[in-house]
């Protein structure tokens, strides 16, 4: 159900994480969320950040915004991402001494990738799963309630976080991915239900299906999004959030293979209302295909990068913007990052002004089809540090 973005022609937003502040030291580790926001030092930092979290978003003049994933400890290229919600479901024990996926991608010893998997202790399940206290939506509120936005909140997928957990009770890995979307189906409903105008399911395993050996089971795995999502878009705006990698800003598969046009017409068939694609850090621009293919649900694309230090000018968010819709309509297009920012990722000042560029690219665009333009704080002149004989 398209609400948030209804009436937001070439509305923005960003994935999802963003950079830690260095002041934020408090850990949730695995405690309940509403258990750690009674400590005093923990509330204290945690609804601080959001709040700087937040503020960057509005003064960048984004229009949909995230509360960072600050629930994410510090875990190395942003574990959190997937342990979250792994060590809070009922059922999931211990952890994995050896991940199998170590090698994942051609991973070695000596290789940032191997390093990253290597440090991954993620539980193991040894009973059937069930609901435990995920609280996302008490996470929700708390950065909804410091804002009149609309705040995106993402959630990893069932059939992705599967493939970081260990299973010891379950026949296959299909039975635990299903039980694991009936878990996560409980809990968006929930959020849906507290005033979430957007959920975002985050890695949908359909668009990596050719390069996952011996896995092709396109129609399982789209019964297990679409089991996740039951009953949502009833209630809010649900996205599907894709791309080619990001811990510690790294991809997992070569450049040459990433690429969605073998995979549209599967990823048209998940329930969801928006469907996000990494393009700013991919070797080719695919929206001619997307457009011809997808011409129901709103695409959001990214047009700047997680993985470069290097800021994008307005300039090339506009020429990307306007390549784009020469074949997605501006109603239906969204403009955000390719991934997040967070997750041992870009520094705080990048991530900020790479959002300032996706407004201030999106405002040269807007202007052009008599559009309203978005206020952009960061880019105002009367603002700067510098005097001015103006302001003599």
């Amino acid at each position: 159900m398209i609400t948030a973005t209804q009436d937001i022609p070439l509305a923005t937003t960003i994935t999802g994480s963003l950079p830690r502040p260095s002041w934020f030291t408090a850990r949730l580790g695995e405690r309940p969320f509403r258990l750690a926001m009674a400590e005093s030092v923990f509330r204290e930092q945690y609804v601080d950040a959001v709040a700087c979290y937040l503020s960057d978003q509005e003064r960048a003049g984004l229009d949909i915004l995230t509360d960072g994933d600050c629930r994410f400890d510090t875990d190395v290229a942003g574990g959190g991402w997937a342990l979250y919600p792994a060590r809070r479901i009922q059922g999931m024990t211990g952890y994995v001494h050896t991940p199998e996926q170590t090698n994942q991608g051609g991973s070695r010893p000596g290789d940032l990738v191997y390093e990253v998997l290597e440090a991954r202790m993620p539980p193991v399940a040894t009973s059937k799963l069930g609901r435990g206290p995920l609280e996302y939506g008490p996470i929700w509120k708390t950065a909804q309630k410091m804002t009149r936005r609309p705040v995106k909140f993402g959630t990893i997928t069932a059939e992705c976080l599967s493939s970081h957990c260990g299973n010891e009770y379950y026949k296959d890995r299909q039975e635990m991915i299903m039980d694991m979307a009936a878990v996560l189906n409980e809990e968006i409903l929930d959020l849906a239900q507290a005033g979430c105008p957007v959920i975002q399911m985050e890695e949908p395993v359909v668009h990596r299906l050719d390069y996952l050996e011996g896995d092709r089971r396109a129609d399982f795995y789209i019964q297990a999004f679409n089991r996740t999502v039951q009953g949502l878009r009833e209630r809010t705006e649900v996205w599907c959030h894709t791309c080619w990698g990001s811990p510690a800003s790294q991809r997992f598969y070569g450049e040459g293979d990433q690429t969605y046009a073998r995979s549209l017409e599967t990823l048209n068939e998940l329930d969801t209302d928006v469907i996000t694609f990494e393009f700013a850090s991919s070797p080719e621009w695919e929206f001619e295909a997307i457009g011809s293919v997808i011409q129901e649900k709103k695409i959001a694309i990214g047009v700047v990068s997680h993985r470069t230090l290097q800021v994008e000018s307005p300039e090339e968010v506009a020429r990307m913007v306007r390549e784009a819709l020469k074949h997605i309509p501006p109603e239906r297009l969204i403009l955000s990052s390719d991934c997040g920012f967070g997750r041992e990722g870009v520094s705080r000042r990048h991530a900020f002004y790479k959002m300032a560029a996706i407004v201030q690219g999106t405002n040269s665009v807007r202007r052009e089809l008599g559009l309203p333009e978005a206020v952009c704080l960061a880019e105002d002149p009367k603002f700067t540090l510098v005097e001015s004989k103006l302001d003599r």
